[in-house]
């Protein structure tokens, strides 16, 4: 005897199809940082993402070169000054992950979830919800404890380059929102002048001679190297590029951002499983605090 399936029945599996693959992109996005922190070194920072975003950037142009042509010059300028921002935010977290352990580093950017209401409610000039001040502390301790996970002493400059990074990202969040010439704009022609401006970035201090050279680092990279490389150009940045935009139009922004929130969760799992990190007693109740703190906190603002 056949049976019919609903629509009521049918919306639940519909939802996970467009989850699964978002929930995809936080894992890729987990796994980010230690595949960056294996094929990138103090010296090679530059020229790494000079080739990462280089490799992407013909195909983003070439599939929205009629967006692109369309832009006005206020948003050209727009988009241009969160590359500016951009470049910084990966610069940071580049350097910070070479000095720190990718589990570190993946615990500590998802300080940006509670930054950045901190951060629009001092320029609106609001009180955030007492719920969320109390998160926000935990977070913070979560951080504290996870970065002495061997005892008590200065933080690694890594950890504190992962710290910034978090806060330029919040600076990238508000800037986005408050440059007015950039909220109409198309999605893809703004993220691909975004990173055009980055790569430009990268590419004037190659030639400025920072680090290696980014053909040096092409010509001594490896078949392993190149299989890392081309995870974060592919997977970490075009596809999770183009999941969020086919995401967000199927689902709710909210339901995204709480499924990419998960993305500390596979960072701390990549770094201890495959990495062989460690995060002893006292940093693994860090990370745990971190992540009830960071939840805690999206729950708490939404």
């Amino acid at each position: 005897m056949s049976t019919l399936t609903t629509p009521a029945a049918l919306a639940p599996r519909r939802a996970w199809l467009t989850d699964l693959p978002v929930l995809l992109v936080a894992v890729v996005w987990g796994a980010s940082y230690l595949a960056a922190k294996g094929i990138t070194t103090s010296h090679t920072v530059v020229a790494v993402l000079v080739l990462r975003f280089g490799v992407v950037l013909p195909a983003l142009v070439a599939a929205g070169w009629r967006s692109l042509r369309a832009l006005t010059a206020a948003q050209w300028r727009g988009a241009g000054a969160l590359g500016l921002i951009l470049a910084g935010i990966f610069l940071l977290e580049t350097y910070g992950v070479v000095h720190t352990s990718a589990t570190n580093a993946g615990l500590i950017i998802s300080l940006t979830m509670i930054f950045t209401p901190l951060a629009e409610a001092v320029v609106q000039r609001a009180r955030p919800p007492r719920a969320f001040l109390a998160a926000a502390g935990l977070s913070v301790l979560g951080v504290v404890l996870l970065t002495q996970s061997g005892g008590f002493t200065r933080p690694a400059s890594g950890d504190l380059l992962i710290l910034l990074a978090a806060l330029a990202r919040t600076a990238h969040v508000l800037a986005m929102a408050r440059i007015k010439a950039v909220r109409d704009a198309d999605s893809l022609s703004l993220t691909t002048v975004q990173l055009g401006g980055a790569v430009l970035v990268f590419a004037v201090l190659a030639a400025a001679g920072t680090g290696t050279a980014p053909w040096s680092v092409a010509a001594d990279f490896g078949a392993g190297e190149w299989a890392g490389l081309l995870f974060l150009s592919v997977f970490c940045t075009l596809f999770a590029f183009f999941v969020q935009m086919w995401a967000v139009r199927r689902s709710s922004p909210s339901r995204v951002s709480l499924l990419l929130g998960t993305e500390p969760l596979w960072a701390a799992a990549a770094g201890i499983a495959v990495g062989g990190e460690h995060l002893g007693a006292v940093g693994l109740l860090g990370g745990v605090l971190v992540l009830a703190g960071t939840s805690w906190g999206r729950r708490a603002v939404r």
